[in-house]
């Protein structure tokens, strides 16, 4: 392999398949990324077999080949190099990669081509068009009520429900629960499968930048499209919770709060909650005014008033603050917001104060 390549390009596009490099991988080669170049391109993959990213960026091949470099060595390297100088990429002695500029040269061990993973694919399966906006929107709103590291599976990913042009997103740990629903450029027939947050986060920093992101749902694998670049994720096995019939369907207390005073509020009484497990209580009253308070603790209390508009009885319920913070901070285009209750059992519900295309939830705690 031998080939010429700007910095900016070959650095660029290193950053981009890193993110799919685990450290803690038991195979050396899966600490590396392959470069292959064919064409007149240079192509880089990476995997953690579970999640896999592919890019490519224009370049002089003058002899095409492959090889796998340590992606931190050869990241960091790259990273030292002049912006505006161009970059040898040279393989010899078989696995041994020289890195050449004018002003620099270096040697990089690396790892044979064919002890690298197969590439992973998405041949078949349905195809769903988004914009990067509203994409990356939903994530936001949906991704943080996922849990990463669950000891159920099912709830480290993000749940996505497409028919005809709807595309609904959710995901939840089982304490609190976040449902995006997305219009759809065309009409697909009706698929779901649940995406590990994780891809999913990469996938949204992919999309940084980007107009489009297509999203390919195939029997075992998604296949996100950005631009020049591909993800491709596993999708987890299991059957998402049916959350649909846990959604109240009637509130006996509804309130339009102000986000940015209701945030503020949360967070003054969030430092004296902290000593309590984030333990907040939220009282609505008739006379049009929510506090916000927790109970005594070791270094102190907190009240806070703020003025809202509240429809329905006066109502009481104690929820984390927590994940009160965690939701206005994925509602902060909001200038106002709507908070429903059906009492101090039943979940909390937050929206938009328009439009019904997201809803939150929370379960109460203990008062």
């Amino acid at each position: 392999m031998k080939v010429t390549i700007s910095q900016d390009s070959l650095l660029e596009s290193l950053k981009v398949v890193s993110r799919a490099v685990s450290g803690t991988n038991t195979l050396p080669v899966l600490g590396n990324i392959l470069i292959r170049a064919e064409n007149k391109k240079v192509h880089f993959f990476a995997t953690n077999l579970e999640l896999s990213i592919a890019t490519s960026c224009e370049a002089t091949v003058k002899n095409e080949g492959a090889l796998t470099v340590p992606a931190k060595i050869l990241t960091a390297y790259a990273s030292l190099l002049d912006a505006e100088e161009s970059v040898d990429l040279v393989v010899s002695d078989g696995a041994t990669l020289e890195v050449k500029t004018k002003s620099s040269k270096t040697k990089i061990k690396g790892i044979a081509a064919d002890e690298f993973p197969s590439i992973a694919t998405v041949d078949k399966g349905t195809t769903l068009d988004l914009s990067s906006k509203d994409f990356r929107s939903a994530v936001h709103k949906v991704g943080f009520a996922a849990q990463e590291n669950s000891s159920r599976p099912i709830l480290a990913g993000v749940y996505f429900a497409a028919e005809k042009s709807e595309l609904r997103m959710a995901a939840t740990d089982s304490y609190r629960l976040s449902e995006k629903v997305l219009k759809l450029g065309t009409s697909v027939e009706k698929t779901s499968c649940v995406i590990p947050v994780r891809s999913v986060f990469e996938a949204d920093r992919l999309s940084s930048g980007e107009k489009t992101v297509s999203i390919t749902v195939g029997e075992n694998q998604v296949l996100f499209q950005v631009g020049d670049t591909q993800l491709v994720s596993r999708l987890i096995d299991g059957q998402f919770p049916d959350y649909q019939q846990i959604i109240p369907k009637n509130a006996s207390t509804t309130a339009e709060v102000p986000r940015e005073a209701f945030e503020l509020g949360v967070r003054r009484v969030s430092i004296f909650a902290k000593q309590n497990n984030q333990h907040m209580k939220l009282e609505f009253l008739g006379d049009g005014t929510l506090t916000v308070s927790t109970d005594k603790t070791e270094i102190g209390e907190e009240q806070s008033t703020i003025a809202a508009k509240v429809d329905g009885g006066s109502n009481i319920i104690a929820l984390n603050a927590d994940y009160v913070l965690d939701v206005l901070g994925a509602l902060a285009n909001e200038e106002t917001i709507r908070v429903e209750l059906d009492g101090k059992m039943s979940p909390a519900v937050i929206k938009p104060l328009k439009g019904e295309d997201f809803v939150h939830l929370i379960m109460p705690l203990k008062m």
